[in-house]
């Protein structure tokens, strides 16, 4: 097969990789520093498995900023651009996925499109009636930062939002690239499609939003957030998961993929999507009065990173705590060693650990490292188990 892949991010990048163990992979990205990275073997991500299957695997993958030249001959195009959330609209902006979906329905109508970015429930439908084509289906990611092509090697499962032969052919493909066996596979409709992935990612921030409010709850109280969380999580029921404190959740897609859903609720009648969105900003709200009312003159934010093995920092929930505090006047140091910029929301840089941690009178950490231990005296953190 040859599969193109247009935008190289986390979902484009494993995508692309997965695929290009057997079969010819184009991929297209706008910036010519990730296609020039990407071109010499090298992950412009940070995602340890990426590094190495690049590096060691032989794989027919190249790459390029010419959408238009790598179209002829394509059987499958894979869209995975960004669909940023746009607050005004109350919708996600999905222009740059539709302007891939036209040049292929002009340039090569005979190629399947599989939308990977996360697009709004009946996207698909609406897509296909503008355009007049029944070229485009919807198959979401399930991907965890810095881990993304691990979790398409071991998926938890696939799906594709069509229930045809082309459809089985690209799960076939997937399944083909994955080192785990017995995977399960579902074939929906489209907009059943769109839905499992705004729902699963609602379910996880909801998740994440009950164990940050038991958390605010044993602050408050001068509790053992610990002990409460470990006692819970015991119920087989609850489970032993994805229940470690954080400043919220952030990142690409919960934010956005919430306040999604929430619109696509616009005149269905619910109380829990609501809540899960809200819950965010009150613990963001929570943290930052109390770190406030520590009266610390200068405050360092230890990464603005969410998660220890990634790069990103995109809506990371540690932002909106940097605004609330910064705005009673306290000083904010920022140590962010993947940020080239002297300055981030009107605040100092420090690319020097050291000079950070002498630089602040306390250090918000949304997780813990080993090289922080040395100033945990410092450190406020609702880390408690250590994990992501």
């Amino acid at each position: 097969m040859k599969i193109v892949v247009v935008g190289l991010g986390y979902v484009g990048l494993s995508n692309a990789v997965l695929l290009a163990q057997h079969n010819e992979v184009i991929g297209v990205d706008i910036s010519q520093d990730r296609v020039a990275t990407l071109n010499a073997r090298k992950s412009p991500i940070v995602d340890v498995e990426l590094s190495k299957y690049l590096a060691k695997k032989d794989l027919n993958l190249s790459a390029t900023t010419d959408l238009k030249g790598s179209l002829p001959g394509a059987d499958y195009v894979i869209v995975s651009t960004p669909t940023n959330y746009d607050e005004k609209t109350n919708f996600f902006d999905t222009s740059s996925v539709e302007n891939v979906i036209a040049q292929v329905v002009d340039l090569e109508p005979s190629a399947c499109v599989v939308v990977k970015s996360t697009i709004p429930v009946g996207f698909i439908e609406k897509v296909r009636k503008r355009l007049k084509t029944d070229g485009v289906i919807f198959s979401p990611e399930f991907l965890r930062e810095g881990q993304a092509l691990y979790d398409n090697l071991y998926p938890s499962r696939v799906i594709v939002g069509e229930k045809s032969e082309r459809a089985t052919l690209f799960a076939n493909l997937l399944l083909a690239g994955a080192k785990k066996s017995n995977i399960d596979v579902l074939f929906t409709g489209a907009s059943e499609a769109e839905a499992i992935k705004l729902f699963a990612n609602t379910y996880l921030a909801m998740r994440v939003a009950f164990f940050n409010e038991l958390d605010s709850y044993a602050l408050a109280g001068k509790m053992n957030s610990r002990e409460i969380i470990e006692g819970v999580s015991l119920d087989p029921r609850i489970g032993n998961h994805y229940n470690n404190p954080s400043f919220g959740y952030g990142g690409y897609c919960l934010p956005k993929d919430t306040k999604q859903l929430l619109a696509n609720y616009e005149a269905v009648p619910q109380n829990i999507i609501r809540a899960i969105v809200d819950a965010n900003s009150t613990r963001k709200e929570f943290l930052a009065d109390t770190i406030i009312r520590t009266q610390s003159k200068t405050v360092g934010i230890y990464r603005l990173t969410m998660k220890n093995g990634s790069d990103n920092f995109r809506q990371s929930s540690v932002q909106g705590i940097i605004r609330r505090i910064k705005s009673k006047g306290i000083e904010v140091i920022i140590y962010e060693p993947t940020l080239d910029d002297p300055y981030f929301l009107n605040s100092r840089v420090e690319q020097d650990l050291g000079t950070f941690i002498d630089s602040v009178d306390l250090i918000l950490a949304n997780r813990l490292t080993a090289e922080l231990m040395t100033a945990s005296q410092k450190v406020f953190t609702r880390d408690l188990f250590h994990t992501n």
